[in-house]
């Protein structure tokens, strides 16, 4: 065989495998949760990469996203909180399996960076914390934000909601950290994972005892998903040890 012959084989198999290639390739649609918007922004990449499967991600508040799924829209991979999740498993919202645990956060306190750490190490020095802060900042528990709730749970237990009212901005979603690392609010609160990519902020700590909570994430397939294989291929991959390191760079924890 001369190599003229031998070149046209080449490209002949070349062309067949990047056909066979293209054919596996699919378009996944993702739901999730704003708060997972740095890590993802990491991790997609590579997996869009090493797979050749194309990404589309839709990032909003988690009950934003939760009632989206309930009223019809179709996504291919939904990665929200753990009792959303078994919520609409119930509703046969879901591909049957197992519900995948991607990573954790937890409800957090943000200063700006450089100006000293408060001190929030016990429930009552948090209260003082906020009581003397000039300004804070949280999401509006009334539109779905997770860690709105959690702050506004917090500042009612400690019976310190009337003296907060006037010097509390609600915002839309994650935008406290951006107020804080601005100047226009001293301390916010918000997921740690919200906190840590905000340049200008630092990452005080989470709510102390009782006032804390972890949102945990987890990953499942969209019932009507027409690319389930590789819908399960990037949950799988955003629960194993690749995807591990950008979480933990992000204010997550894994392995939960």
């Amino acid at each position: 065989m001369n190599t003229r012959i031998l070149m046209r084989v080449a490209a002949a198999a070349v062309g067949l495998i990047l056909s066979a290639a293209a054919g596996h390739a699919a378009e996944v649609k993702v739901f999730t949760s704003v708060a997972l918007k740095a890590a993802l922004a990491e991790v997609s990449p590579i997996f869009e990469r090493k797979t050749g499967h194309k990404l589309v991600m839709d990032f909003n508040l988690a009950a934003v996203q939760k009632k989206r799924v309930v009223e019809g829209d179709r996504a291919d991979v939904i990665i929200l909180t753990r009792p959303m999740m078994e919520d609409l498993a119930k509703q046969n919202k879901l591909a049957p399996g197992n519900l995948v645990n991607v990573a954790g956060t937890p409800v957090a306190l943000a200063a700006r960076a450089g100006a000293p750490k408060p001190d929030i190490s016990t429930v009552e020095a948090f209260k003082k914390t906020l009581l003397s802060a000039r300004s804070i900042s949280y999401a509006d528990p009334a539109k779905g934000g997770l860690s709105g709730v959690v702050a506004s749970k917090a500042i009612e237990r400690l019976g310190i909601a009337e003296q907060l009212k006037a010097k509390t901005t609600l915002v839309p979603g994650a935008e406290s950290p951006d107020l804080v690392a601005k100047g226009e609010v001293e301390l916010g609160i918000a997921q740690a994972s919200e906190i840590v990519p905000v340049a200008g902020t630092q990452l005080v700590g989470p709510l102390p005892g009782e006032l804390g909570s972890m949102t945990l994430f987890t990953g499942g397939v969209g019932a009507e998903s027409k690319s389930a294989a590789a819908a399960k291929a990037f949950i799988d991959f955003l629960s194993g040890p690749e995807a591990a390191p950008h979480f933990k760079s992000k204010g997550f924890q894994t392995g939960l």
